[in-house]
This record gives C-alpha cells, structure tokens and sequence, in this order.
C-alpha cells in the first residue's frame, strides 16, 4: 500500500524516528490506529485530504498529534503522503509539552507550536526530496527541545525501566528505587508522561506483543514470551488497547509498514 521514504543517517535527536509515507493507490485509506509506545506527528504533504478522527468523532488535519495509548483513532484519505515523527515521551515533553493532556488524545500540531507549526509546514511542503524534509523536521525539533523542559530524572529513569524490561515491571518498587513514594511518582509521570506508570508499563508491554503478532508469532507463543499469565490475559489487553483481537492485530494495515519504517525505533530510546 505504501511507498516508505526513511533518513540516509541516523538522525541527532534521541528518542526520534522519522518515517515519509505515500500511498500507492487513490482509493480511500481507512486504518485503525493500533497504539505505539511513542507520541506520534503527522504532517500531510498531499493535496490535504488527510485526517485523523479521535473516539469522540472530532477531526484534525494538517499537522496532528497522536498522544500515547489513544482509542478508537483512525487515520484516513486519498492519495496520502506524510511525514511521520515518532517521539518518545521523554522527548516529547520538551518538544510538544502538555504531556498529561496528550495521553490517549488527539490536538493539531497548530494548537501546540503555534506559528512555528505553519512555517516548519510550509517548509515541508516546498522541500524536495525526503531527505530535506528530514532535515527540516529535526531543526524544527532540536529548536524546540533545546528551548522545552526536560522530564524529572526520576521519570526517564522509570520510563527507561519500562523500556528495557517491555513492561515487565513492578511500578512500587521503581519508585523505591528512585526514592519516591507512590503517589509522587504517579503524579508527576501523569504530568509529564501522560498516563499513569502501570498504564505506560502496560503499553509498552502491549506494543512488544503488537509486533510480535504482526511478525507471524502465534498468540499463545507471544502471550508466553512478553509476560502475559495466558492467552486469554493476552487477549483481554490487546483488546482494551487497540479494539481488536490478536487476530485481527496480526493483519492490521497500521503495523504492516513498521518492519521497513521503523526497523531502527529511535523512540525507544532510554535517554
């Protein structure tokens, strides 16, 4: 379905992937969106037929924002082509800020960087190769992060845990570790993560096991092998995070591009 442009260098920002998308047919695109342990940026570069709807119906187009964990989101038009930016959420925080008000939602990228959003567009749109546009997103980007606040290192280090452990951890005894007590250490991963730690540690869970599925592995043999008690568990979880069934996820059209798009996932990073 898709032709897929990625960097020629490894790009400066950590915790940052980059992907271009064009579509190969001018039918409708419809994909459910399955979530990801990122924060995702989509900017159309077509002719602006691109939308993202969120659970309640509200649409976005342009540049759009996909917080963490999102439900019932959907990204549709005809002849589609995009720029992707995955950002882990310790990124994220610096370079969009409003962290606890994009877990799960959906906000233009205008409503965020204000005119800057429009110029980085423009400019976008006037590059020629995807190389340029590349380019031009990690300026925008860098800016953004060198002048934005960084996450308390209590968080990244949590939210490091959670990535090297895929989830599997015990959010009390992280907060021990960092010497935080429970209801500190929820409330300021909530403020600048976006969902609670056992959520997050759920998702990023969930995203290994998403790939997994999309990668031909059986349910039971992925329920074995990413910490689920069972199938069943396995089931329950993907169907509260993506809508669907471990079937359905295997095959879903959103994940299918990801082995080429994001082979190299920069987002995360633990840094």
């Amino acid at each position: 379905m898709w032709d897929i442009a990625t960097p020629s260098r490894p790009g400066r920002l950590p915790g940052v992937s980059m992907a271009g998308f064009r579509a190969r047919t001018t039918d409708l695109v419809d994909l459910s969106v399955v979530p990801h342990s990122a924060v995702t940026v989509s900017v159309d570069l077509g002719d602006g037929s691109l939308a993202v709807d969120d659970s309640s119906g509200r649409r976005q187009t342009g540049g759009v924002v996909v917080g963490l964990a999102p439900n019932g989101v959907r990204g549709h038009g005809r002849d589609i082509e995009c720029l992707q930016v995955r950002l882990s959420p310790l990124v994220a925080h610096a370079v969009l800020g409003m962290s606890a008000e994009l877990g799960g939602s959906v906000v233009s990228l205008d409503d965020l960087w204000g005119r800057d959003a429009a110029r980085t567009q423009e400019q976008l749109h006037a590059a020629r190769s995807w190389d340029e546009r590349f380019a031009i997103a990690e300026s925008a980007l860098a800016r953004r992060y060198d002048a934005g606040r960084a996450v308390d290192p209590e968080v990244a280090f949590v939210w490091g845990k959670m990535v090297t452990q895929r989830g599997g951890v015990r959010v009390e005894r992280l907060a021990a570790e960092v010497g935080w007590g429970r209801k500190r250490l929820w409330s300021r991963f909530r403020s600048q993560i976006g969902p609670t730690p056992k959520r997050a540690a759920l998702l990023v869970r969930f995203d290994h096991a998403a790939h997994r599925l999309a990668a031909g592995h059986s349910a039971a043999q992925v329920a074995a092998e990413t910490g689920y008690v069972d199938q069943s568990h396995l089931h329950r979880d993907v169907l509260a995070f993506a809508g669907l069934t471990p079937t359905a996820v295997a095959v879903a059209p959103w994940l299918a591009p990801d082995a080429v798009a994001w082979a190299s996932p920069a987002y995360l990073s633990t840094n």
